[in-house]
């Protein structure tokens, strides 16, 4: 497949989408979907992609070559954390020029699962994203969004969506009290703005520390890395108290190497790391190790 060509021509498209959002950010766009929340520059940058993605060479991709393939249709794209906490009233923001690491994840996924439908619309999207991206696929506020990413694993894998392989590729019990949201609700500004949500968040923390979970610690990925597919999506477990996971990324393996695709707040865009995932990790002292879950692109949702 001519990727390579695919890629110069997205390249070009951020460009332009990033200079027409400095003049366009203000001015939303709604379908036939009232919650949905996308600007005219996304758009048009949802209509290129899925010229890429309806390609035949992309359905005959296994479930991790496509994952693998959509990811790399935004390497460059601008890393931009927070865009989805900019309104009062929670909506589906779709923003396809500015990601964050989940966000990079979520329209990875939901684009990969739609490449197999004969017809692809915003607003099938926006139904898949929203799928994804809150509590059994239902938006109804803040707090049903998926905000603690062993959660995020933990329904989508109910959804059909994932499987947490953690466990059988080798991990070991992660064993963590969940409650940094609760601990930092000024962090948050929704809970700042409405704090009769923050009962709710801690409700959900209780849910989640009732589960058993399992990571691969920092010094064992390197000899479990073989046993992690390319297109798997990675969740880097993090030392900070009360959080989950720090970080989120696509696994790739380059000369033979376990690598991370991911949206870097560090180099402000999507890249794949220049160094292997285990290495990444090792230097990283607030990093503690990975989750490991494998995409299963069978499931489709219509609504």
């Amino acid at each position: 497949m001519k990727f390579k060509a695919i890629f110069i021509i997205l390249g070009l498209i951020l460009f332009l989408a990033s200079c027409q959002a400095k003049t366009d950010k203000n001015k939303s766009v709604l379908s036939q979907n009232e919650s949905l929340q996308i600007n005219s520059t996304d758009i048009e940058l949802f209509k290129s992609l899925i010229q890429f993605i309806s390609d035949p060479s992309f359905n005959s991709l296994s479930n991790g070559g496509l994952i693998i393939e959509t990811g790399k249709l935004f390497l460059q794209t601008p890393y931009v954390g927070g865009t989805l906490d900019n309104n009062e009233i929670e909506k589906i923001r779709i923003n396809l020029h500015q990601l964050d690491c989940t966000t990079y994840l979520e329209n990875v996924l939901a684009l990969s699962i739609l490449s197999n439908k004969a017809s692809i619309s915003i607003d099938n999207f926006s139904n898949q994203l929203k799928y994804i991206r809150y509590r059994n696929g239902k938006l109804n506020d803040y707090t049903s969004r998926l905000h603690y990413f062993t959660d995020w694993i933990f329904n989508n894998e109910e959804k059909g969506l994932l499987l947490d392989v953690t466990k059988k590729i080798g991990g070991q019990p992660y064993d963590k009290t969940i409650n940094f949201m609760s601990l930092h609700t000024s962090s948050y500004p929704a809970l700042v703005n409405d704090s009769s949500l923050i009962e709710t968040i801690i409700q959900t923390e209780k849910t989640i520390n009732d589960r058993k979970h399992y990571y691969i610690p920092e010094d064992k990925i390197q000899q479990l890395e073989n046993q992690i597919e390319d297109g798997d999506l990675i969740a880097i477990t993090t030392k900070i108290n009360g959080l989950d996971v720090s970080h989120t990324g696509i696994a790739i393996h380059l000369n033979k190497r376990l690598h991370l695709m991911h949206a870097s707040s560090k180099a402000k865009k999507v890249i794949i790391s220049d160094i292997p995932l285990a290495d990444m990790i090792l230097k990283n002292h607030l990093q503690s190790g990975i989750i490991v879950a494998r995409v299963q692109l069978k499931q489709q949702i219509s609504n």
